[in-house]
């Protein structure tokens, strides 16, 4: 049950966090990880830890907001593996910030590497899958694709487009076996978010983390393998009637 034994994944943004425990999760379930990141040293620590613990992974450095940089990683990944199986958009950047405070440069950063890279990274992998009869695209949205949340305009902008490419592209798609989903978590605890922390409210840094844990009714933020594990259920095939949906991981954030 939920082996990827023969199938090849991509995990974007895959050297730290949730991509990383995702990468870690496919790994362990018998997949080809592909990990890729920005940070050549943390896609390549990510990836020998999978291998140490017997899995397949490569690491390839890929800055997903540059056009040229994910033709070649897509490239080197079907160059090499021959077949694309998995693609899990995992990368992406914060800001905090309402409308008055999102400059425009900001605004154009947070766009190219949440909304841009999800664009081209599909884009790329679609045709592979295409040719091959089928594949899974797995999206990280946020639960801010549902709901308002204080001071995170231009991210919130980004993670509503991030959740309409996946039902545009769940739709346009089906026809040829491609799933395409998207998971909608609340706040996680990885170091990016202790390193955003530290950057935009230094001094408060125990109070903020404590006021991110007490948002979720449940108490305490996510964890990047609560994440990974329903990634791994809705890139398997026992998630095989599943697409085109949003699944909010939220510790009870959308029942209040």
């Amino acid at each position: 049950m939920f082996s990827l034994s023969g199938k090849t994944a991509v995990v974007t943004g895959g050297g730290s966090g949730i991509g990383r425990a995702i990468a870690t999760v496919f790994g362990r379930q018998d997949s080809h990880v592909f990990v890729l990141d920005v940070d050549t040293r943390a896609a390549e620590d990510t990836t020998a830890d999978i291998v140490a613990a017997g899995g397949a992974a490569q690491a390839v450095v890929c800055d997903v907001s540059d056009s040229a940089s994910v033709r070649a990683a897509f490239e080197t990944i079907l160059g090499t593996a021959g077949r694309l199986d998995i693609l899990v958009n995992n990368a992406g950047i914060a800001h905090v910030g309402n409308i008055e405070r999102t400059p425009e440069d900001d605004f154009d950063r947070i766009y190219r590497v949440n909304v841009r890279g999800v664009y081209l990274c599909t884009q790329a992998a679609v045709p592979a899958m295409v040719r091959q009869g089928g594949g899974v695209i797995l999206n990280m949205a946020s639960i801010v694709s549902f709901i308002g949340v204080p001071d995170r305009f231009a991210y919130s902008m980004s993670k509503g487009a991030v959740l309409t490419m996946t039902k545009s592209v769940a739709v346009d798609y089906v026809k040829q076996n491609i799933r395409c989903n998207c998971i909608c978590p609340a706040r996680v605890h990885t170091p990016f978010v202790d390193g955003f922390v530290r950057k935009n409210y230094p001094g408060r840094e125990r109070e903020v983390i404590e006021e991110l844990s007490a948002y979720q009714p449940m108490g305490r933020m996510g964890t990047p393998e609560e994440v990974a594990f329903l990634a791994l259920y809705l890139c398997s095939d026992e998630a095989s009637f599943v697409t085109g949906q949003a699944y909010p991981l939220d510790g009870g954030v959308l029942n209040q």
